[in-house]
């Protein structure tokens, strides 16, 4: 049975993928993995009017950068109205569906005594039973179901346990418009029975779709696919998700420099637990992921976690691994930093061999290549504040007094560089950060940096001297 599990994860293309949005393809993705089944991507994109090509492409293009590859052709929602209508005439043809001939007039009027009476805005069936000859002329008729009165509609939620509906507290929703176009009601119904989806998992905003929804399943005579409504995300304050605390685009995430791995690892653990644990490979998440573990109550948002297990990700990651990460998103940060796209080779290469001493410190590949500003900086380095601090002209007679021996060096790696300097320390009674501290900062223009021996390793001799000899007076 677990074999034919069909997951889908069914955007609408009006933006974005947005951070909850994701989650939610997450959560498809790895039940469908969990379970040997399969995820569908269809894009709903019935509202023609805010649809947008460069929406489905950055939906598509987060998909693909957080690792979440579906099964078949991506499906198109408006493509497929053709199929809507059908079943809506199918349902009109066994008397679960009826025109309804209300003008806009009378919709207004309805809704606006409702409101007066403080009722609920619902409409008030008054086509359900009349005889379509009494048709006022020039008016097109909507469609709509024909919702039963009595009883209840329940759905048997995976998270959200039993819910329960007043059959009268329903009223007959629209199935095609006046223009004779579906509503999302009908579409997504008859899309998931057509996809043969078995597991719906989305946000529990579409909670009181599902009653709708279901209704619509049972007059059709199609078994609904089970359901699971997965509570919102919220901020960290607990207030709803906004820009401020993150409810950003996927790609956003990618510019700011987080990896894909670790975005996954920090959207599975946002309303799911598996116990105390924090950090999962992909296959750990597949073989744990269950809906079950899934709680009721809103998920927070965190960006310090988030940038917490981002570090962790990056000290983890083969350094050529995050040299291409860097690269990917060196179009959107790289001009700023006077750095060219693409990546040169050489710098590449100086980019590797540093990267030992500059992921130990970084939560994010922004940092990453912030903190390598020094392998790309124009000679000669104009020292920030903290730098110059550091070089005072005592600082830079001792520097001075040091060159003769760094030249010398026959060789010159992290070791050779660091016994010359720490044998200058010993012959003249030093500290040894009373020598690495503004050498540090003639190398780079700093105070702070990776170990300053890894620096002096991955610049190379040249380039040292050269430096050196600049912050050092004639």
């Amino acid at each position: 049975m677990m074999s034919s599990v069909v997951t889908r994860f069914a955007p609408s293309p009006t933006g974005y993928l947005h951070i909850g949005g994701a989650r939610t393809a997450l959560f498809n993705w790895l039940y469908a993995r969990r379970f040997g089944g399969r995820m569908l991507l269809r894009i709903e994109d019935t509202d023609r009017e805010r649809s947008t090509q460069g929406a489905i492409d950055a939906i598509l293009d987060g998909m693909r950068w957080l690792g979440l590859d579906w099964d078949g052709d991506v499906i198109y929602q408006y493509a497929r109205a053709e199929h809507h209508r059908e079943a809506a005439m199918s349902l009109l043809a066994s008397g679960n569906a009826y025109r309804c001939y209300a003008t806009p007039e009378e919709l207004t009027a309805m809704r606006e005594a409702a409101r007066a009476e403080g009722r609920p805005l619902r409409y008030d069936g008054r086509w359900r039973d009349r005889d379509p000859a009494d048709a006022p002329d020039g008016v097109k008729p909507v469609i709509r179901l024909r919702a039963p009165t009595e009883g209840e509609t329940v759905v048997e939620d995976a998270v959200q346990g039993r819910v329960v509906w007043q059959n009268k507290d329903l009223d007959d929703l629209v199935l095609l418009r006046s223009d004779g176009n579906p509503t999302y009601m009908l579409a997504v119904v008859v899309d998931d029975h057509d996809m043969g989806v078995t597991q719906v998992i989305r946000g529990d905003d579409h909670l009181t779709n599902a009653a709708r929804q279901r209704q619509i399943y049972d007059a059709l005579g199609w078994a609904a696919p089970a359901m699971a409504h997965i509570p919102l995300i919220h901020g960290a304050d607990g207030a709803k998700l906004s820009k401020r605390h993150g409810a950003l685009g996927v790609d956003a995430y990618r510019d700011l420099g987080y990896l894909p791995a670790a975005l996954r690892n920090y959207l599975v653990r946002l309303g799911w637990s598996h116990g105390d644990q924090e950090v999962f490979s992909t296959e750990e998440m597949i073989a744990a992921f269950d809906l079950k573990a899934i709680g009721r109550s809103p998920a927070r948002f965190d960006f310090a976690k988030l940038e917490n297990l981002n570090g962790l990700y990056i000290r983890g990651a083969a350094d050529s691994d995050l040299v291409q990460a860097i690269g990917d998103v060196l179009p959107a940060l790289g001009p700023s930093r006077g750095i060219p796209v693409p990546m040169p080779p050489d710098l590449r290469d100086r980019l590797i061999a540093a990267m030992p001493g500059l992921k130990e410190r970084a939560k994010t590949l922004v940092e990453l290549l912030d903190s390598a500003y020094y392998l790309t900086a124009a000679r000669p380095l104009v020292p920030d504040e903290k730098a110059k601090g550091l070089l005072g002209d005592e600082a830079r007679a001792r520097l001075a007094a040091l060159l003769p021996a760094l030249e010398a060096l026959p060789d010159w790696d992290a070791a050779a560089t660091e016994g010359a300097v720490r044998r200058f320390t010993e012959a003249n009674g030093l500290k040894l950060g009373q020598i690495a501290q503004p050498l540090r900062a003639a190398l780079t223009g700093r105070a702070t940096s990776p170990p300053v021996f890894d620096v002096m390793a991955v610049l190379g001799r040249a380039e040292c001297l050269g430096r050196l000899h600049d912050q050092i007076p004639a």
